[in-house]
C-alpha cells in the first residue's frame, strides 16, 4: 500500500446496531446502564480483593486482573458507541479506529490467558494442594499475568498493523459498532489474503491453546474429583470451579462463533449480535458470577459494609 492511499483515509463511519432514531435512544439508555453496572461491579471486585486480607490468594489475584481487563475492554468500546447513539455524525478518526482495534484484540487475548491461568490455579489447588503455595507463588502468579498482557499486546499490535496496512479507497462505512477486524477487511480494496490467514491463524491458535490449557486442567480436576468418596466432598470441590467454568463458557462460546471463520457480509452482520454478548454482557456478568454463592467474597462485602457503617456511626 502506498503512503498516498494512507493519507486519503482520515476517518471511518460506524454504522452501529441500528439507524432507527427511536431505537437508538432506547439502546443508549440500556447500554449506559450496562456500562455503569460493569464499572461498578468490577471496581468493587478489585477494591474488595485489594482491601481484604482473606482474598490475598492466587485465585483472587487473577480475578482482580480479570476485572481490570473487563473494565478496559468495555471502556474501549462503550463510550464511543454511546456518543454515536446521540450523534448524527457517527465517525471515528483513523487513529481512533487503529487504537480501538489494537486494544480490543490485545484485551481479548489477554483475557484468554488470564482465564487459562485461573484454570491452572484451580488444577494445582485441587490436584496438588500440598505444593500449592510453592507452585502458585506470588512470583509465578505475576509472571503468568505479565505474559498474558505481553502476549495480548504483541498479537494485537501485529494484527492491527496488518489490517491498517491494507488500502481503504472505497466505502469507509464499517458495518459494526466498533472498529472490528472482519468488517474492516471487507472495506479493503487491496489483497486481503495475508491478513485473513493471519487473523485465522492467530485467532485459532490463541483460542485453541488457551482453551486446551483450560480443558486439560478440568479433565485432571474431574479425574481428581471422581476419586473423592463422599458426594458432599465432590460437590464442594467442584463448586470452587463453577464460576470459572460459567465465565469461560460465555466468553469462549461467543468468540468462537465470531472469529474462527472467514469474513463475509453475512458473517459480519451476524457478528454484531454475537459481539454484544462478549463486549457488554460478559464483563458485566463476571463480577456477579464470581460473587454469587462465593462465601469469601460475600463475607468481604459484609465486612466492608459493616466497617463503613461503623465508621459513619462513630463520626
Amino acid at each position: 500500500m502506498s503512503s498516498q492511499n494512507h493519507t486519503l483515509v482520515t476517518e471511518f463511519i460506524l454504522l452501529g446496531l441500528t439507524d432507527d432514531p427511536v431505537l437508538e435512544k432506547i439502546l443508549f439508555g440500556l447500554f449506559l446502564v450496562i456500562y455503569l453496572i460493569t464499572l461498578a461491579g468490577n471496581l468493587c471486585m478489585i477494591v474488595l480483593i485489594r482491601a481484604n486480607s482473606h482474598l490475598q490468594t492466587p485465585m483472587y489475584f487473577f480475578l482482580s486482573h480479570l476485572s481490570f481487563v473487563d473494565i478496559c475492554y468495555s471502556s474501549n468500546v462503550t463510550p464511543n458507541m454511546l456518543y454515536d447513539f446521540l450523534s448524527d455524525q457517527k465517525t471515528i478518526s483513523y487513529a481512533g479506529c487503529f487504537s480501538q482495534c489494537l486494544l480490543f484484540i490485545a484485551l481479548v487475548i489477554t483475557e484468554f490467558y488470564i482465564l487459562a491461568s485461573m484454570a491452572l490455579d484451580r488444577y494445582v489447588a485441587i490436584c496438588s494442594p500440598l505444593h500449592y503455595s510453592i507452585r502458585m507463588s506470588k512470583d509465578m502468579c505475576i509472571s503468568l499475568v505479565m505474559v498474558s498482557y505481553a502476549f495480548g499486546f504483541l498479537n494485537g499490535l501485529s494484527q492491527t498493523l496488518l489490517t491498517f496496512h491494507l488500502s481503504f479507497c472505497g466505502s469507509l462505512e464499517i458495518n459494526h459498532f466498533y472498529c472490528a477486524d472482519p468488517p474492516l477487511i471487507m472495506l479493503a480494496c487491496s489483497d486481503t489474503y495475508v491478513k485473513k490467514m493471519a487473523m485465522l491463524v492467530v485467532a485459532g491458535l490463541t483460542l485453541s491453546s488457551s482453551l486446551f490449557i483450560i480443558l486439560l486442567s478440568y479433565l485432571l480436576i474431574l479425574t481428581a474429583i471422581l476419586k473423592i468418596r463422599s458426594a458432599e466432598g465432590r460437590h464442594k470441590t467442584f463448586s470452587t470451579c463453577a464460576s470459572h467454568l460459567t465465565s469461560v463458557t460465555i466468553f469462549y462460546g461467543t468468540l468462537f462463533c465470531m472469529y474462527v471463520r472467514t469474513p463475509s457480509k453475512r458473517s459480519v452482520e451476524e457478528s454484531k449480535i454475537i459481539a454484544v454478548f462478549y463486549t457488554f454482557l460478559s464483563p458485566m456478568l463476571n463480577p456477579f458470577i464470581y460473587s454469587i454463592r462465593n462465601k469469601h467474597v460475600i463475607h468481604a462485602m459484609q465486612q466492608m459494609t459493616k466497617g463503613n457503617l461503623f465508621h459513619k456511626n462513630a463520626v
